[in-house]
């Protein structure tokens, strides 16, 4: 059964992760709203229960089994896992190189060419990191079959770079920087995830 997006973006009001003001996003854009989706995910019985979801979800769509669920780091980490588990299958996840600013594999991480698998992120802004680590599987010879996120809050525009499901769905203004008018309007910009704000 799929849930209604308004009890996920509920989950995420009730746990404070649902965050309003003035805020510079992983992709760069600014944005008046910021789901902090680790508040959420902090509680093992709502990340489970979220991760089950989205596997039905990945699992439906998809046109074979995946033997692997794959998320970017830091976000999909907790998400990532849980589909993985509601899968029964293993996780492996990609980290940005501090040199080069490329996601890569590390960890002894390794996928055999022909390898199917799914990519889970928390949210979708524009879709850039899930489409650089298909792009990155590819190359190694996995077949990205599906990509799934707690929250789209492209409102479904965001281009994934393979079939894509969310629980929730957003319609959310971003704005490059110098077309910001919350930067116009001097309110100071903040980065509350793991990177600070540039």
């Amino acid at each position: 059964m799929n849930p209604e997006p308004e009890s996920i973006l509920e989950l995420f009001r009730s746990t404070g992760a649902y965050l309003k003001g003035h805020f510079r996003l992983t992709s760069g854009l600014h944005s008046s709203e910021y789901l902090q989706s680790a508040l959420v995910l902090q509680h093992p019985g709502a990340a489970e229960k979220l991760g089950g979801l989205l596997a039905e979800q990945l699992r439906a769509m998809a046109d074979a089994p995946a033997a692997f669920v794959v998320s970017p780091a830091m976000g999909g980490l907790i998400i990532g896992h849980e589909v993985a588990r509601a899968l029964g299958v293993r996780f492996i996840f990609t980290e940005r190189d501090t040199v080069t600013g490329k996601m890569v594999l590390r960890r002894g991480f390794a996928i055999a060419p022909g390898e199917i698998g799914v990519l889970v992120e928390d949210v979708i802004t524009t879709g850039g990191s899930t489409r650089e680590v298909i792009e990155l599987l590819g190359a190694a010879g996995a077949r990205i079959l599906a990509a799934g996120c707690i929250i789209d809050r492209s409102g479904g525009r965001a281009d994934a770079g393979a079939p894509r499901v969310a629980l929730a769905t957003l319609h959310v203004a971003a704005h490059y920087p110098e077309q910001c008018p919350l930067c116009a309007a001097g309110i100071p910009v903040v980065k509350p995830g793991s990177r600070p704000a540039a």
